[in-house]
């Protein structure tokens, strides 16, 4: 299984397979069940009118695109319900949609349910995403330890553990300067929170919200703890141990990503998860996964593909910037295998995708390299990433190493620019960003233009 990270699934309420064997694995529990992806042609019979944001936007998300002169276009119209309920008819399934792609994901019994949706008139294309497994592994919640070790604790610096992580970025310049994240909100879309509803140091973070866009549903917080360790590096403010890069951010946790497969419906569900983090007005996505390999290798990804469009997630990532959101993604932790490149969606237009540092600043061997099919180069900034110091699952200080760590470092220190900056827009913050890095003149595709000093963002342009 090729991924930035690994995840065992939770399910909750499954019944045990009935072998003794492996009592960790469970029966799938839909069945014997497909996913399609259905591309459809036009959104004629939509009742949404571009006239009246307010029907598919929330007020925050219209008053980023008013504040940054964006418009609401086409793209940002719901998909047609009447050919939503024509797809009812046929006795399938939704189980998510895009408007940004036009695209429906369905839920099938048979792969000659899909077969049929074929011929309806406003169907453009068919694709299997997902052919459910028999059984999967069952996950459960870390034991948690209520309070961090006291020889985590480095009380010669308030940052702690984490002083050199967020110093390498100049974050801590911008700390003191006033900045952050206070006012921003950041949206993580991940696979697990593991504990963060319970782990003590997380309960001064303002957590806005949080939804599962995985299939089959489930208890975020049950889940993996990557995206705990992920949320730990920014949002962290445990004086003497570990400080994040916005600390004062409001967060939004969402889960894409499904551990007990890889599959191409996985970016549908990305796709999903970063629609719902644009209507509910999120200035800032991190997101640390990529996907190049799949269970069905038929569906796998060629380099041809690191355009920035071929792919539904870099598509929908291409368009963010559009939005008014700024996304920062990693680039991939494949340096030292076959693949080599970044992965989807790392090759996206208007994104900063991250790289991984090693603490004496010298790239990261599995860090994955660029540039995009298109040429354009990859990564885009790099971020310390090996090793981090993170939160895990278990409520404790440790670390962990690659681009998944170095992304939401380099995302938090992004809001925090700009609530210092906060007439600018998401792609002037980018190039700001850029502007910043160590090699911003001789970029290359290993260091991309290099380690952004956003204290020197700040100060160069306020």
């Amino acid at each position: 299984m090729k991924k930035i990270f690994t995840l065992l699934l939770c399910l909750v309420g499954m019944q045990l397979s009935a072998t003794a064997q492996d009592k960790n694995r469970v029966v799938f529990p839909e069945g014997k069940c497909y996913l399609y992806r259905i591309t459809l042609k036009d959104k004629k019979g939509s009742t949404a009118s571009l006239r009246h944001p307010e029907q598919f936007l929330s007020q925050k998300a219209i008053e980023r695109r008013r504040r940054q002169g964006l418009k609401v276009d086409e793209t940002d119209l719901p998909v047609s319900e009447v050919y939503l309920r024509e797809l009812a008819a046929q006795h399938v399934q939704v189980v998510s949609k895009s408007k940004w792609n036009n695209t429906v994901l369905v839920k099938t019994a048979t792969p000659q349910q899909a077969e049929s949706l074929k011929s309806l008139a406003f169907v453009n294309d068919v694709v299997q995403t997902f052919s459910a497994p028999d059984s999967v592994t069952l996950s459960v919640r870390d034991s948690l330890k209520t309070i961090l070790a006291e020889d985590d604790t480095l009380y010669s610096t308030s940052y702690g553990r984490a002083k050199l992580q967020v110093e390498m970025l100049g974050g801590i310049k911008l700390h003191e300067a006033g900045f952050r994240g206070n006012g921003m909100t950041i949206a993580i879309i991940d696979g697990g929170f593991m504990n963060v509803d319970q782990i003590p140091a997380f309960r001064k973070v303002n957590i806005i919200g949080a939804k599962d866009f995985g299939f089959p549903q489930s208890d975020i917080y049950q889940e993996g703890d990557h995206g705990t360790c992920v949320l730990s590096l920014m949002a962290s403010n445990e004086y003497g141990a570990i400080i994040g890069t916005a600390p004062e951010a409001s967060y939004l946790l969402l889960r894409s990503e499904v551990g007990a497969y890889e599959n191409l419906c996985e970016e549908d569900f990305w796709v999903a998860a970063a629609e719902y983090a644009d209507s509910i007005g999120v200035d800032v996505i991190n997101t640390s996964l990529g996907y190049n390999h799949f269970d069905n290798a038929d569906n796998n990804h060629r380099y041809v593909d690191l355009d920035g469009h071929s792919t539904v997630i870099s598509r929908a990532a291409s368009l963010l910037a559009d939005k008014g959101i700024v996304l920062v993604n990693s680039a991939g932790n494949s340096g030292n295998n076959q693949w080599k490149k970044i992965t989807p969606p790392a090759d996206a237009e208007n994104v900063l995708t991250v790289g991984a540092l090693r603490v004496n600043g010298t790239n990261a061997n599995f860090s994955s390299v660029g540039p995009s099919q298109d040429g354009r180069v990859k990564p885009d900034i790099m971020a310390p990433g090996n090793p981090d110091w993170v939160i895990g699952g278990d409520g404790r200080l440790r670390t962990g190493s690659g681009t998944s760590f170095a992304s939401p470092l380099a995302c938090g220190m992004v809001a925090c620019l700009w609530q210092s900056l906060p007439t600018k827009t998401a792609k002037q913050i980018i190039d700001i960003v850029l502007n910043s890095c160590n090699q911003y003149d001789t970029p290359d595709n290993i260091f991309g233009y290099g380690t952004p000093d956003f204290y020197k963002a700040y100060i160069d342009n306020r």
